[in-house]
């Protein structure tokens, strides 16, 4: 019975909201409501549990002394004093944990995404090789796209940002497209799986 309330349960939920998108009247828009307000009061008591499971890994670390406990602490701090100023001090725009999120979080993320970027441009010199015709056309477009986005190349070659323009707009939109349509259809293809019972990945035991 536990395993069968949770397939019944996401079949209702599953065939009521695509009813609901296909029949706009008020009383299903009001359901579509109801339900997103659902959503985020269930969001909140995940985003507990998430938390409490976060602090149980790192207090065990910090406890056992495994490599790398202080990075533990430190974020264990954060975490209680995060939630310490944003009740304390509230969270307007003007109030302290909006300071600390546009003046600690912000340079994290993008110091974070610098290094993304590094890592890219490495993955992409090692996967980029001329062997044949087609990779040897992603490598020249590629090198012509990063050349045209940096300020330099615009100064030099003052119609590159056309062309590049150009490519993303045509022949990258159209790989876009294709690789969208493949994921739409993918997370089609999974919904009525789970609508079904097909996939039960999500009761953990496969």
């Amino acid at each position: 019975m536990k395993r069968q309330i949770p397939l019944i349960i996401a079949f209702i939920c599953g065939i009521g909201m695509i009813i609901q998108f296909f029949i706009p009247h008020p009383v299903s828009q009001k359901t579509y409501e109801e339900v997103l307000h659902w959503q985020i009061i269930v969001g909140i008591f995940m985003m507990i549990i998430a938390v409490r499971s976060l602090c149980v890994v790192h207090i065990d670390k910090i406890r056992r002394k495994k490599e790398g406990w202080g990075y533990s602490f430190i974020t264990l701090f954060a975490i209680a004093f995060t939630a310490f100023v944003g009740i304390a001090f509230g969270m307007g725009e003007e109030s302290l944990i909006s300071d600390l999120y546009q003046y600690i979080m912000v340079p994290m993320q993008s110091t974070m995404f610098s290094l993304l970027a590094f890592y890219m441009a490495s993955a992409a010199y090692r996967a980029f090789k001329a062997r044949t015709a087609q990779a040897t056309l992603l490598l020249v477009v590629a090198l012509v796209v990063m050349f045209g986005r940096v300020p330099v190349g615009e100064r030099l070659v003052p119609w590159l940002p056309r062309v590049i323009e150009w490519i993303l707009m045509y022949p990258n939109m159209a790989a876009q497209r294709g690789i969208l349509l493949g994921v739409g259809l993918g997370m089609i293809a999974t919904s009525l799986k789970i609508i079904l019972g097909i996939e039960r990945g999500y009761l953990g035991g496969g």
